[in-house]
């Protein structure tokens, strides 16, 4: 097979007229030749580190869609499923992603569950660490988040590190927010990655002291704009990531987006490529081909520089999808979950006070980290509930894994007017977590989530519309043209009830994750992400 167009030469920064020849699943020359043809081939986009379950797809629903944008790898942190099922349901991520032609990269999830202070559904010790290391299917150690447990030297953190460097792999970071000498700790304990920068400084400083940036534009956290200006001058040393994609956006598309909008800015389209397509693959160690003699034949064909509008994808030699068009099949799978709760009642969501004043968190749109905010409570009967009026709702964690008493909480910025919306993904333990305008729908819609076991809801007096996941209750078994739809139909309902945020759903999962600060609410309570403690949500 012979592929002809404008050949990207991304190291040596030169553009030539030339011919790809692939023999099976390898390229055997890449020559100069004179032809007519006017687009650009260049190696296929690699995301530098996604979580595919908050697609809420399977691994081999969403090369499907991917492949189409012109991915032709990921850096995949299975962290979401193994909160939910432990090492086997890592396993059920690497054998359903074998199954399709995308080249899956899966780490070990280094944080299971990410804190004590939450109820999950399984434990990865150091010991499970050092099992799946020697699995050559594991290619790093995913994001260290118990940043804390790394600064200050936790046994259990540095023996998962320790078994990462003994079989030669990468550790990977997450460090919102560190900086000055906890960031050096957090360096010299091998972690040189970082996706959770959200300001320019913040991730200056990691590019000085050694590390490797990867700017995120997911579908709740958004860095590209306070982080792409470091590009130009640290291209060698950042990549990018999505880490996580819905489903309706990654219909849409997922890194072609990105070089697009930096190429807009009048950035280098080598260096912009560098990142999106050869930095990940050097440093994770990835056997994804980067357009040279003897590589994987893992390449794309766009029909420019600038709009990267993907017209072919190659893995392994094979035409994967064309103009929008996706060759990869379905496969069946299994289904898996772990979901043990029973329907709660109303007066389950009542929280009874007197205090005047409350503490709640503040939701930003675009952003994991949130502000800790006072108001005054709105009291009926002795008990807290939302105030519509001025936006701070009420907010509930239930255990899936257990029957328990919901915690409570209230959330500013969601701005719904009425009806309750819930998920059964909820980072990091997958939780069910609702938003809602009075206790009667927030019930209504964990319930609903319940009888489903697992999925996405938003709920009214008068309607109700629910995405099932009955994988680990947090994918669906569906294609992901039928997900992606339905998604996109809970969103509009979503905004329709009165918010105004982008992606409620996305922004409505991270209102659990507690290692972003600053408040969040766990199924045990609120939790202070400065402090690393829980605290109270009446202000004495």
């Amino acid at each position: 097979m012979i592929v002809q167009g404008n050949i990207v030469d991304i190291l040596n920064k030169r553009i030539f007229k030339g011919e790809v020849e692939v023999e099976n699943d390898k390229i055997v020359a890449v020559r100069e030749a004179n032809h007519s043809v006017e687009n650009y081939i260049l190696p296929g986009f690699v995301d530098a580190h996604i979580h595919i379950e908050s697609s809420m797809l399977v691994p081999s629903e969403f090369a499907k869609i991917a492949v189409i944008h012109g991915t032709v790898g990921t850096v995949s942190d299975p962290h979401e499923i193994a909160n939910v099922l432990g090492v086997k349901g890592v396993e059920f991520m690497i054998e359903n992603g074998k199954k399709v032609p995308l080249k899956f990269n899966f780490g070990a999830p280094s944080c299971v569950p990410a804190t004590s202070f939450e109820s999950a559904g399984a434990v990865i010790d150091s010991d499970d660490i050092k099992k799946m290391m020697e699995n050559p299917d594991i290619k790093y150690l995913a994001e260290m988040m118990n940043y804390p447990g790394v600064i200050f030297q936790d046994e259990e953190v540095l023996k998962k590190i320790a078994w990462a460097k003994h079989y030669n792999k990468p550790v990977d970071g997450h460090a919102p927010g560190v900086r000055g000498e906890d960031l050096d700790k957090y360096i010299a304990a091998g972690i040189y990655t970082d996706h959770e920068c959200f300001t320019y400084e913040e991730a200056l400083e990691k590019l000085q002291k050694g590390m490797k940036v990867i700017v995120r534009e997911g579908s709740a956290a958004k860095n590209f704009e306070a982080l792409i200006d470091l590009l130009p001058e640290h291209y060698e040393n950042m990549m990018f990531c999505s880490d996580d994609k819905h489903p309706d956006d990654l219909l849409v598309g997922h890194l072609n987006q990105l070089c697009e909008r930096a190429v807009a800015k009048g950035m280098d389209v080598f260096k912009v490529l560098q990142a999106a397509c050869v930095n990940p693959v050097k440093h994770y160690n990835l056997d994804v081909g980067l357009l040279n003699k003897s590589d994987f034949a893992d390449f794309i064909v766009v029909e420019d520089l600038e709009k990267f509008n993907v017209l072919q994808t190659y893995i392994n030699g094979e035409l994967v999808a064309e103009n929008g068009q996706s060759f990869v099949k379905h496969v069946d799978f299994e289904v898996l979950n772990n979901f043990d709760t029973n329907k709660k009642k109303v007066e389950d969501f009542e929280f009874h006070s007197a205090s005047d004043k409350i503490r709640v968190i503040e939701a930003l749109d675009g952003e994991l980290v949130t502000n800790e905010i006072e108001a005054s409570s709105l009291i009926k009967d002795g008990n807290l509930i939302s105030n519509t009026e001025n936006d701070v709702l009420k907010m509930t964690v239930v255990n899936r894994y257990k029957n328990a008493e919901p915690s409570i909480a209230f959330i500013k910025n969601f701005g719904l007017k009425e009806g309750a919306i819930a998920s059964s993904v909820g980072h990091d333990s997958h939780n069910i977590i609702a938003v809602g305008a009075s206790d009667e729908m927030i019930c209504k819609a964990v319930n609903l989530l319940i009888e489903n076991k697992g999925g996405v809801c938003g709920v009214t007096s008068s309607e109700e519309k629910v995405v099932p996941l009955p994988v680990a209750g947090i994918m669906s078994d569906k294609p992901a043209e039928e997900i992606g739809k339905a998604y996109a139909e809970l969103d509009i309902m979503a905004k329709n009830m009165g918010s105004k945020l982008r992606a409620p759903y996305m922004t409505l999962s991270f209102m659990a994750l507690l290692v972003i600060p600053s408040l969040k609410l766990s199924d045990k309570g609120l939790f202070d992400g400065n402090s690393f403690q829980f605290t109270s949500l009446e202000i004495k």
